[in-house]
């Protein structure tokens, strides 16, 4: 039997395994089975936390699919909240992923800024941006976010043969005056989720077209509300991005894997 942790962060549910000792070994099928929303616990991903010299852990992070992701935003402000109930870290962390290292805050109302990974390129297309935020992602810009077929027509920009092998995620934007409405397709999950961390950071850089400076925008996702602040010393480039959300402890249980 093997204990798993259920959080989630604006709605997007993970998985979470305490795997410092080494001894939990998950194959794809076991994953994508665990993950299950039917016949498994259920959630959009799961992630181990592990060991490594240097850091307060190693986030493993493999989408609902089982397959190993690039970054997750969400799940690494997940990630940080469960390293604080283990007593591995108190109000801060640094933690290597895959896409390198990343330190965090975690304040007494369970709200974690997260440092992401500097943007070093982002392309602006007639209607769409395209950029990378750890993980590669088209945000396309939209009026009536409500209104739009987020599964069928997130899954046709997905499989667009310029963004193969491995797909791109995809967000639907609509700009408000004071917000950004966003609503993600997640490749690996291959449905729309409550929240993308990844996409609403790339929805927020993208937001600001030629524009540089220093921003902090507010976004609402179907599963809640975050803040990306960054900034911009060129209209391609994006540097001291942090997502701020919160990260709640759902519940608590044992398994046969």
């Amino acid at each position: 039997m093997a204990t798993f942790y259920k959080y989630q962060g604006t709605g997007n549910d993970f998985l979470l395994f305490d795997n410092r000792n080494g001894e939990l070994s998950l194959n794809h099928d076991t994953i994508a089975a665990l993950c299950h929303r039917r016949f498994g616990v259920g959630g959009d991903g799961l992630m181990l936390l592990q060991e490594e010299a240097g850091y307060d852990f190693r986030m493993v992070y493999y989408n609902s699919d089982g397959g190993e992701s690039s970054m997750c935003g969400n799940g690494g402000r997940c990630m940080v909240a469960f390293a604080k109930s283990l007593g591995l870290i108190e109000k801060t962390a640094k933690f290597i992923a895959i896409d390198g290292e990343h330190s965090a805050q975690i304040d007494d109302d369970g709200i974690v800024y997260l440092h992401m990974n500097d943007v070093q390129q982002i392309d602006f297309h007639e209607g769409f941006t395209v950029l990378n935020t750890g993980s590669p992602h088209h945000v396309k810009w939209v009026k009536g976010v409500n209104d739009i077929d987020v599964f069928h027509e997130g899954r046709k920009i997905r499989n667009q043969t310029e963004y193969q092998p491995k797909g791109i995620n995809v967000n639907f934007v609509e700009i408000q005056s004071e917000k950004l409405l966003v609503r993600t397709y997640e490749r690996g999950v291959e449905d729309e989720t409550l929240s993308c961390g990844t996409g609403v950071t790339a929805a927020a850089i993208a937001a600001t077209c030629s524009s540089t400076g220093s921003f902090t925008t507010s976004i609402e996702t179907p599963g809640g509300q975050l803040k990306v602040s960054f900034t911009k010393n060129t209209p391609t480039t994006a540097h001291n991005v942090i997502l701020s959300g919160p990260a709640t402890f759902v519940f608590k249980g044992e398994i046969e894997v």
